[in-house]
């Protein structure tokens, strides 16, 4: 039950989001482009991350590039 602490959770390193163009979801409601996210887990194909409704959510490694 990781998922229960992500936010207490150190962040694991920070993504800048490059684009809110989904082929099959909406995202452009929970993201914005340009905007800095904290990664808090991640997987192959998902960045877990704190959006701008304030909670966790999964969004594909597509949407964004690693801040340097």
């Amino acid at each position: 039950m990781i998922h229960t602490s992500w936010n207490e959770r150190e962040t694991i390193k920070t993504l800048k989001c490059v684009h809110t163009d989904a082929k099959k979801y909406i995202v452009n409601n929970k993201l914005t482009s340009g905007k800095v996210y904290e990664v808090k887990n991640e997987t192959d194909e998902f960045y877990f991350i704190i959006d701008n409704s304030g909670k966790i959510g999964g969004y594909y490694k597509e949407y964004f590039e690693e801040v340097k």
